[in-house]
């Protein structure tokens, strides 16, 4: 920890988010196996500490390294805790070593968050923060760090957290088919508004939050005030005051993006939130669609149901 102390220190502004936020939507189409999160899975800090590519950097693995001499191509995490899913062995995830090494990713060993030290259930003294990436890959309370020349092979890297159609369900999976999932997709969800919430008619104000993986900003966020058929755009900031321009300078790139539009609701109706980010990526309008016996990157238009006075919906 003192040799890590005493690298710079960086803040990075990153929001992570649990690949099964909005599971339990997801479960309403068909059933899925794990905890059943609404759109609070996520959550966005400035975490401190030391840059992981200066930690390789310390033992001789020079920035932007792909493969070591070793034939070391990946950085694996291994937590202290330990979980009935490795056998009582330890938690443990891993990125590609380009990333690592890669200043620009921004992927830190931290000590802090929010300027204070990290307390216990956010990964004291030590975690892992991988920007972009499914909070998954964020190991907590860090034991060890191994450079490795597959990727890892626990059992949240290999038999979870893996993206399958809907055609495969728990009779005919096959784990080895499909890739780790790093980057989340792009997502937005309406924050003030609760399903089935009833509300006076008037001017109402739409909030919420807006994100996507791999750094990429957003572009824009869409509101519908009658499921989806017309759309008005919302307004996007990260900081009060100052206007969000996607993936500029002044721009947070690696954290969530916060959207808010007034409108007119007369009648009850379904609200709809869609975001597009700014590789115009946009969310998909049903979640039938992306189904996926896990439950993971629901990121279908968000939809709340209002009711007005005492009408029917």
């Amino acid at each position: 920890m003192r040799d890590i102390r005493n690298l710079s220190k960086y803040n990075v502004t990153a929001t992570l988010q649990c690949a099964g936020n909005r599971r339990t939507a997801m479960s309403k189409t068909r059933k899925v196996r794990g905890v059943g999160w609404d759109v609070s899975a996520i959550g966005n800090a400035v975490w401190g500490g030391a840059k992981l590519a200066d930690i390789l950097e310390l033992i001789g693995i020079p920035k932007l390294t792909s493969s070591t001499e070793s034939g070391g191509q990946h950085v694996e995490f291994e937590s202290i805790d330990k979980c009935k899913e490795e056998n009582g062995g330890p938690y443990k995830a891993s990125i590609p070593l380009s990333q690592a090494t890669n200043p620009e990713a921004d992927v830190l060993l931290a000590y802090e968050m929010n300027g204070e030290p990290l307390n216990r259930d956010h990964g004291y003294p030590l975690r892992a923060i991988v920007p972009g990436v499914i909070g998954a890959r964020s190991v907590k309370w860090l034991d060890s760090i191994n450079i490795i020349a597959e990727e890892c092979q626990g059992f949240f890297m290999q038999k979870d957290y893996k993206m399958f159609p809907p055609s495969v369900d728990w009779d005919n999976i096959n784990w080895s088919t499909r890739k780790p999932q790093m980057d989340f997709p792009v997502q937005s969800a309406i924050c003030s508004l609760q399903d089935v919430q009833s509300i006076k008619p008037g001017k109402v104000t739409i909030m919420g939050y807006a994100v996507s993986g791999g750094g990429r900003g957003i572009e824009r966020v869409d509101v519908s005030i009658d499921g989806g058929k017309t759309w008005v755009e919302a307004s996007r900031f990260q900081k009060p005051g100052i206007p969000y321009i996607a993936d500029h300078l002044s721009s947070d790139k690696w954290a969530w993006v916060l959207f808010e539009v007034t409108v007119d609701i007369p009648h009850s109706t379904e609200i709809v939130a869609k975001a597009v980010d700014s590789a115009a990526n946009v969310q998909p309008e049903k979640v039938q669609d992306i189904w996926n016996l896990r439950g993971i990157l629901n990121t279908s238009w968000h939809r709340v149901r209002v009711r007005v006075g005492h009408s029917n919906m």
